[in-house]
């Protein structure tokens, strides 16, 4: 199993991912933000959370336009995995592969404490692991997670069945609590929350680390 971090001006979780992902048995290439393709067998694309360009015009869309993004795009039309996390999440909607966009916090702070999120499908290769309904505890870093989608998007998510995790108690505005979604193909998550920081019992929790062990469930060779 391979899997690829790409790294951006700003990143500040690549090398979390990348032990999150080793940890369950994947090969990790870290992947800089110029590089034109992906490394060859790259089974899925880890965006990490951090803050790329400083945030400067708005958080992801400067990263978006960075060279590896097209590659990126790529790999999803293909069918292949794409996991991103917090500032990888608003990369995300910013290359147009998720639907919505990351708002700045209804409170206008920074917000950076350990939440509760409800597993709201467990239909995908990052969520079977969970129990549909079951309650995780995920830290949350961000100061631009309020989740924004318009009336018609947010009826297509719900009634595909998309909306891979949401908030116990919201704590940025999010429209609907939303905290992950997937894409129509089920192979690109992408969420606030930060699994790696839940996958080690040495860092408080590990409710992240069945997101990573599914993955590898799914892609482990026969």
């Amino acid at each position: 199993m391979r899997a690829a971090v790409v790294v951006f001006p700003g990143s500040n979780c690549d090398r979390d991912l990348a032990v999150a992902f080793e940890r369950v048995g994947f090969d990790v290439t870290m992947v800089w933000h110029k590089e034109t393709g992906l490394p060859e067998g790259v089974d899925i694309v880890g965006v990490p959370g951090g803050f790329s360009y400083g945030d400067y015009l708005r958080c992801g869309a400067i990263a978006a336009r960075s060279p590896v993004c097209k590659a990126i795009v790529s790999h999803a039309e293909r069918g292949g995995y794409v996991l991103g996390i917090c500032n990888g999440f608003q990369i995300l909607t910013e290359t147009g592969i998720l639907p919505g966009a990351l708002l700045r916090n209804a409170g206008l702070k920074y917000i950076c404490r350990t939440v509760g999120l409800r597993v709201e499908t467990t239909d995908s290769a990052f969520t079977r692991e969970y129990e549909k309904g079951q309650v995780i505890r995920i830290p949350i870093a961000h100061h631009d997670g309020n989740y924004y989608a318009d009336d018609a998007t947010l009826e297509r998510l719900r009634a595909e069945d998309r909306i891979a995790f949401t908030y116990t108690e919201n704590p940025n505005g999010s429209v609907a609590d939303i905290a992950g979604i997937l894409s129509p193909n089920r192979r690109v998550l992408g969420m606030m929350p930060h699994p790696e920081r839940a996958a080690d019992s040495g860092h408080g929790g590990t409710d992240g680390l069945a997101l990573f062990r599914a993955l590898a469930g799914v892609l482990a060779p026969a």
